[in-house]
């Protein structure tokens, strides 16, 4: 039986008891990276498609072994380039699926989205498995479990709108909390799947 959202979060509190400096540079420098150059004019998007599936190779597997209780360091978030083909393959195509399902309407987007979100751990805790059927595993990962993560988005969505009234300084804490969370929440459903 799947852990409630709730649980998770405190889990993922649990986790960042005494590495919360650890997690929010680590976080905080994935985001400067990513989106710095979403924010570049001109070949920004073009880099951080290039860049983006490293990164998340990366981000995912730092936040699993923090949320392990592992060895946890700021600079596993570059580890996704040793592997570099597989993890760009594995970003372009489910940038390029996600995108194809939002053409059709919004809901069927958002909802790609969900199927693919285990991708990057899959790929982190699997190295031989190709990026095709590291998203179609993930496909069957969440089957059953996309309205979960969904209510997790959303309730970590309320908690960015009360950060947006700290001037944005509250995300610092909410970004590696999110990331945590959805590593537990990996760990969760993985138990009732084959990886």
């Amino acid at each position: 039986m799947a852990t409630p959202n709730l649980h998770l979060m405190q889990q993922a509190r649990q986790s960042l008891e005494g590495k919360w400096g650890l997690a929010i540079g680590t976080t905080l420098l994935y985001t400067i990276i990513t989106g710095g150059l979403q924010a570049v004019t001109g070949f920004g998007f073009i880099a951080s498609l290039v860049i983006g599936g490293p990164m998340a190779y990366g981000i995912s597997k730092f936040s699993l072994l923090l949320s392990r209780n592992e060895e946890a360091r700021l600079e596993q978030i570059f580890d996704g380039f040793q592997n570099f083909q597989r993890n760009l393959i594995t970003y372009v195509m489910v940038v390029c699926y996600t995108i194809l399902w939002t053409l059709c309407l919004i809901v069927p987007g958002i909802i790609a989205a969900l199927s693919y979100a285990m991708t990057f751990y899959i790929l982190y805790d699997d190295e031989n498995i190709s990026p095709a059927d590291a998203i179609d595993k993930s496909k069957l990962m969440m089957n059953g479990h996309k309205l979960k993560l969904f209510y997790l988005c959303l309730r970590f969505l309320l908690w960015a709108l009360l950060c947006v009234l700290t001037l944005g300084l509250g995300f610092l804490l909410l970004l590696p909390y999110m990331q945590i969370t959805f590593a537990k929440f990996y760990e969760d459903i993985k138990e009732d799947n084959v990886v």
